[in-house]
Formats: C-alpha cells, structure tokens, sequence
C-alpha cells in the first residue's frame, strides 16, 4: 500500500483569487481558447473531469513558459483515473438515493396507498441531510482533480486519501472559496451570458492556483514517485 505523505494545507485564499485574475488577463486569448475547447471536450460523456484537468495542465505549461497548445485539452492519457473517479460518484449518488426508493413505496403501502403524511417530512429532512452530506464529501475531495492532472496521481483511493489530508482544517476556507468563485462565476449571466466567458474562466484559474499552491505545498520526491509508479 502507498504511503500517504500530504499534509493539512495553508490554503491562501487571496493569492488564488488575485494570481487568477492576473494570469487571465495576461493571458486571455489563450485561456479563453483553451477554455472554449474545455467546454467542447466536456461534451464527449465521462470527459467533463479529464477536460478541467487538462486545462490546469495547460494552466500550468501556459505559465511556466513550456510549450503549451489548447489542443492539448484533448489529451487522453488522464482518461482512467477520471473515468474510475467518475463512475465511484455515479454510484455513490445512486446509492444514497436507494432509501427513497425502498421508503416512498414502503410508506404508501402501509397507509392503503395513500400519500403518507409524514412522508413530506420525511423527505425533506432525507434531502437536508443528504446534500450536506454530499457538500462535506466534496469539499473533502476539493484537491483530488488538482492532484490527479498536476500531481499524477492516478491511484483513485491514494487521491482520495490525499485530499482528506490535505483539505483538513480547510473546510469552511475551502466553501468560502468555491462559494465566492462561484458567484462571480455566474456575475457573467447578467452580461447577457456573454460574460460568462469572461467570468468562468476566472473561476478555473483561480482554482489552477489552489490546486497549484496545495502541490507545492507538498511536494517531495514522493509524490513524483507516485505519480511514475501510477503512470505504469
């Protein structure tokens, strides 16, 4: 078994939203290019995960001055790791959904059919309880996309187990930070939509550099040595 070596990170809130914002307007037709293209990869099913990652790749390349191309948005070579990730997210959302499908016929069963009700209730507290749920498992894996494209590591529970680590003591920072982003992100719809092509790039760098931050934060030989051995 692998031997985790992340650590809780110093999430640096300002410096992600401020160096995005700096590296999208130094380099707007780039990432706007690249970001169109990370859009129509999203479209091809099971791809959405592998597209963002490639984008931060690019990201990545992009600022380090490397050879960098948007084309390289259609990169497989991640394809596996998020595919895996992907259908663990399908399944898990189908399984917490399994007790309304056993309760709701249940219910009307015993009360000759008819509506139960306290079944409204019942679901209500059921959704409440399972979106949080889903919110805390999230942001637990908020770096598992940043560690699979720029950390290699492809090993899906090794990832998983990572930014458990990693993400600890970062919860509440992490939300306000996917939270604000967020919003920011759709401030582009009261352009008539055409500023969500301003805006919705911004989100993604602003994420690149967490995810950036958080790998240097941590990074050794170890992990280098994960991500070769997950590489064959």
């Amino acid at each position: 078994m692998m031997k985790i070596s992340a650590k809780p990170i110093n999430f640096k809130f300002n410096d992600y939203l401020s160096n995005g914002y700096e590296f999208l307007k130094n380099n707007f037709g780039n990432v706007l290019v690249a970001f169109l293209l990370c859009i129509v990869m999203s479209i091809i099913p099971f791809c959405g995960f592998l597209a963002l990652g490639n984008f931060y790749k690019y990201c990545r390349n992009l600022r380090m001055g490397r050879q960098a191309s948007p084309g390289d948005i259609f990169n497989f070579d991640d394809f596996s790791a998020y595919f895996i990730l992907q259908l663990i997210i399908l399944g898990g959302i189908l399984l917490l959904y399994i007790p309304l499908f056993i309760t709701m016929p249940l219910a009307a069963m015993a009360n000759g059919g008819e509506p139960s009700a306290g079944m409204p209730i019942f679901l209500i507290i059921y959704m409440i309880v399972l979106y949080i749920g889903i919110l805390i498992i999230a942001l637990k894996a908020f770096y598992m996309i940043g560690l699979i494209s720029l950390g290699g590591v492809r090993d899906i529970k090794t990832a998983w187990q990572m930014s458990l680590t990693m993400s600890k003591g970062n919860l509440l920072s992490i939300f306000l930070f996917s939270l604000i982003v967020g919003i920011l992100g759709q401030l582009g719809i009261l352009a008539c939509g055409i500023g969500l092509f301003l805006t919705l790039p911004f989100v993604h760098t602003t994420h690149y550099f967490a995810y950036e931050d958080a790998i240097q934060q941590i990074e050794n030989d170890e992990i280098k040595e994960i991500g070769s051995k997950n590489e064959f």
